[in-house]
């Protein structure tokens, strides 16, 4: 799942898929008023354009023959295990090493991000098409915004009237459910997706976090995860699967969705964040959820109805109010 850049406060960090991923990484130094934007920023740029717009297409070849929470729990499972080793080798296994309450901290917003947000894409993409999936998660901006003014912020007029015209385009896109065209179970499961992503962004900034980002991420990822494979096996999704019959494509799927969309792509945002404007890096969250369309209709054939190119438009166009107004603040 992708989370649409929004800052939950003008100094604290926000998150993206596939783990959280501040704003700016603790220690850092201050943004220079001018930065040269060379080749391997926009090298960089390019992965996370494409890469995590490409993931909802991964999840829903995924699900097509692993049932979708193991399928989930298995991935960040795997991805905090390789991030672990990645962090332990360039900063020795002391970087591991959190005080209770910190651990505690990651491991609610992991639960909430992994097992609540993509957990429930998972399941979701079972019954809907990518496209529409990555549309209504395009959303979070919205979200996050609500949960702000809940905790007593005041996000401004930009930002309310985001979450209106944000509002009237997930209206448009839940149409389709509620005519029957797609499951109106997997909408509700992704809109609710939305939310709980929603609530660990926020919550990831004002909880006592781990100090750095990676370490955060490997707690996150691995609480989720063994989460996510708890929540399949209650729900007795191991009953009668059977690993010799899952497709190729779905392993090959697996495995781009644990190297690409949970190492490579959030590396290069990680770093895009320390060597380019945020205003930027942050373009993403207008991006992928085109990207998710496109490659939905290109590859899996998905079709693209009018709620779901109106609907999309006008989300988009919200996200784009909201951080522009984020980016003022």
């Amino acid at each position: 799942m992708t989370s649409p850049a929004v800052d939950p406060s003008p100094s604290t960090p926000t998150t993206a898929e596939p783990a959280p991923v501040p704003t700016a990484l603790p220690g850092a130094a201050p943004a220079k008023p001018a930065r040269r934007i060379g080749g391997a920023v926009w090298a960089a740029l390019a992965i996370v354009y494409v890469v995590w717009g490409s993931t909802y297409l991964g999840i829903r070849i995924v699900v097509d023959t692993i049932p979708p929470f193991l399928a989930s729990g298995s991935r960040f499972v795997a991805a905090a295990v390789l991030l672990a080793a990645i962090v332990a080798w360039r900063h020795g296994p002391a970087a591991l090493r959190v005080d209770r309450r910190r651990l505690g901290s990651a491991a609610l917003v992991g639960l909430l991000l992994i097992l609540g947000g993509n957990g429930l894409v998972n399941l979701a993409e079972t019954d809907i098409p990518s496209g529409l999936a990555a549309l209504l998660v395009a959303a979070v901006p919205v979200w996050v915004v609500l949960l702000r003014t809940v905790a007593g912020e005041r996000p401004g007029l930009g930002g309310y009237g985001g979450v209106l015209l944000g509002v009237a385009g997930l209206a448009v896109l839940t149409l389709p459910g509620l005519s029957g065209e797609v499951g109106i179970a997997g909408v509700l499961f992704v809109l609710l997706a939305a939310l709980l992503w929603s609530l660990g962004t926020v919550s990831s900034a004002r909880l006592p976090m781990p100090a750095n980002p990676f370490t955060a991420s490997v707690y996150e990822m691995l609480a989720g995860g063994l989460a996510g494979i708890a929540v399949g096996l209650l729900r007795g999704e191991h009953h009668g699967f059977d690993p010799g019959s899952v497709s190729t494509a779905s392993w090959a799927a697996l495995g781009y969705l644990v190297v690409f969309g949970s190492l490579i792509a959030f590396t290069a945002y990680a770093w895009l964040l320390q060597s380019a404007p945020v205003s930027l890096a942050a373009t993403y969250a207008y991006v992928n959820p085109v990207v998710a369309v496109l490659l939905g209709a290109l590859i899996l054939d998905e079709a693209l109805t009018w709620p779901i190119v109106l609907g999309g438009a006008i989300v988009v166009a919200a996200v784009c109010l909201i951080v522009s107004t984020e980016r003022r603040r």
